[in-house]
């Protein structure tokens, strides 16, 4: 079945501010003008919309909607097809050699002409969309069934978008923006200036398509942005809010069905397969999260764990220059973000001991790297640790911390790990992994480890009996394809070594990143993408990893136990000091009681159960689960 897309746009000569604030709020995301100079595009960027110009114009627009020798002009400058349309106003072959000479990614046509623009497009080597303005729902379905893929909408609201699609289905229907579906980030960073790359991953998700019009992030003191029955928060129109979520799976597009329903037999998804789920959209994202919910309930019940620990951050400053992190502060002479700070090791002892008397059975270390710092400060915070609370369980060093302590002392991987280790080390956090791809790394944290490396060391530990989480921190520059590799990557160190205990999603806060506040990212991953990144662990890492954690410092408490109906069985820990992600913007909290904690699961039907690191069950709540 063709996936539909559409484009809210509003043709203008008026360019201000006020005009695109109010078209934005309104829905669209696009104004196309016939003039366009820096004064004007600002405007239209402090709106809220991105500029399409339908002529050769003084300021670059984000995309051209030109005849066929405009589109050929332009290719001859450089700019690729993706940012091109071309109208339907000139005789066949003159247009048959622009389309396929500038790769333009669409045709746009009057609505009687709909037929002969399909006719060039379904041409052996023409890639294009036929492109239509409509007006009513009515006119929509007849150029859809004409032959248009790609619909124009002028100021329709939330409801006739809704009737859109419900008349469209069973044809996916998917929000565009003035660039097609999908565009690799890298490509855009490439061929944007800054302000229209800024504003074009303000709209998009990990796909390409236009986000969500809400004020939900991870983060954010807001409720989840999804209607009770749903997990999909896709679309805000009554009949879908009010729909009871409930997929028939005969409905669902067959090669996702098939994914699924192989995956309910114990069949594992391969890595392309993995990104297929990644892409789900709107109902599709609600089947996934059914069947995760499903393999999450034949692993561990009803019962939902969580850990009484404390996060010791013991410094901020960092001499690595990740563009995510609001945490780390440079040297005081550079005025970096607020005053740094380095604990002394009696005072990281001091907070481990104030949390063993709180009830934790863990301390959770991390830091950034200080310039100062060689593997020899590591092996002794954990040898203090170790000398004044011998039970308590050491959960600490990234990858990344364990790779530079080794090359500090000059010593290899396995040599360190086994010192720290023989120190009393229990379990390494699965972190500073981020994305597990290099060609996002390379943007994203470019002086970190690579794949290899953060693979390198916690193969390692494993064989030398430490085990680990595992994390994936999303919704920057990434993408699905990136995520899948992700997950691959994961999965090869797990049937290697099963050294995993759990999969931790970690939703990017975005709200003080350096990265986006520089306009380089995305403010976030949608709620459907969060959905989906932890229903798809619980179906990719099925029979690997058999715990799949909700973060509440990201998606505050209520949010992460949303997600206890998508696959997750554990919430994480109290935390006690949670000092990163505030850094980073979010509200939700330091730390958390463990009967706050308990609450807020038996609130989602489920059972209670504080456990160890190592998942070993500590106590089962005995309190009557709640049944609303």
């Amino acid at each position: 079945m063709r996936t539909v897309t559409f484009l809210q746009v509003r043709p203008t000569d008026r360019v201000n501010e006020l005009w695109a604030a109010t078209r934005r709020r309104e829905g669209a995301t696009a104004a196309e003008v016939a003039s366009l100079d820096p004064a004007g595009r600002r405007e239209l960027l402090a709106g809220g919309l991105v500029p399409l110009a339908t002529a050769d114009t003084e300021a670059e627009p984000l995309a051209w909607v030109v005849d066929g020798t405009g589109a050929l002009a332009l290719a001859e400058r450089g700019v690729p097809g993706w940012r091109l349309t071309v109208v339907f106003d000139d005789p066949r072959e003159p247009l048959l050699d622009a389309l396929a000479r500038s790769g333009a990614a669409y045709l746009r046509t009057p609505r009687s002409r709909i037929t002969d623009a399909a006719s060039l497009a379904g041409l052996p080597g023409v890639d294009t969309a036929v492109s239509v303005f409509v007006d009513t729902v009515d006119q929509a379905v007849a150029a859809f069934d004409a032959g248009a893929t790609d619909l124009l909408l002028r100021g329709w609201d939330t409801e006739s978008v809704g009737a859109l699609r419900d008349a469209l289905a069973p044809a996916p229907l998917v929000e565009r923006g003035a660039l097609p579906l999908p565009v690799e980030v890298d490509e855009a960073r490439e061929l944007l200036d800054a302000d229209l790359f800024a504003a074009y991953l303000d709209q998009v998700d990990g796909s390409g398509a236009v986000r969500p019009r809400h004020e939900w992030a991870p983060g954010k003191d807001l409720p989840a942005p999804v209607p009770p029955q749903r997990f999909s928060a896709a679309w805000a129109d009554e009949a879908w809010s009010h729909s009871n979520g409930q997929i028939d799976p005969a409905a669902v597009e067959p090669g996702l069905r098939g994914i699924l329903e192989r995956s309910l037999v114990g069949e594992a998804p391969s890595r392309d397969e993995v990104e297929r789920l990644f892409r789900a959209r709107g109902d599709e994202v609600d089947a996934v999260a059914t069947v995760a919910d499903e393999l999450r309930r034949r692993v561990g019940g009803d019962t939902v764990t969580y850990v009484v620990n404390r996060n010791i951050n013991y410094t901020n400053q960092c001499y690595f220059r990740c563009g995510f992190c609001a945490f780390s502060k440079g040297p005081r002479s550079l005025n970096l973000r607020g005053e740094p700070y380095l604990m002394s090791i009696p005072q990281v002892v001091e907070r481990s001991v104030e949390a063993w008397e709180r009830g934790a059975t863990e301390v959770c270390l991390q830091g950034g790297i200080h310039p100062e710092f060689t593997g020899d400060f590591y092996v002794t915070v954990v040898e203090s640790i170790k000398e004044y609370l011998p039970d308590m369980h050491i959960h600490g060093f990234t990858p990344l911390e364990v790779w530079q302590g080794a090359e500090t002392l000059g010593v290899t991987v396995r040599d360190f790990l086994v010192r720290l280790r023989d120190a009393g080390l229990g379990t390494l956090p699965g972190t500073a992994a981020e994305i597990l791809d290099d060609d996002v790394r390379r943007h994203l944290c470019p002086d970190k480890i690579r794949t290899s490396q953060w693979a390198e060391v916690m193969m390692t530990a494993h064989e030398l009996g430490l085990r680990s989480t595992a994390t994936m921190m999303f919704g920057h520059i990434d993408s699905p394809r990136s995520w899948a590799n992700h997950f691959e990557a994961l999965r090869t160190i797990q049937r290697r070594t099963g050294g995993i205990t759990e999969f931790v999603p970690l939703p990017f806060v975005h709200m003080g990143a350096p990265i986006y506040l520089r306009g380089r990212s995305r403010p976030g991953p949608t709620w459907d993408e969060v959905v989906l990144v932890h229903a798809v662990g619980r179906i990719a890492f099925d029979g690997l990893i058999s715990n799949i954690q909700a973060s509440w410092v990201k998606l505050g408490l209520d949010g992460g136990a949303r997600l206890l109906d998508a696959g997750c069985n554990d919430l994480g820990g109290t935390l006690m000091d949670e000092t990163i992600s505030r850094a980073a913007g979010a509200s939700h909290g330091t730390s958390l009681g463990a009967e706050d904690m308990e609450a807020a699961i038996r609130a989602a039907g489920r059972v209670p159960a504080r456990r160890s690191t190592l998942y070993e069950i500590l106590e089962t709540s005995s309190r009557e689960v709640s049944n609303t």
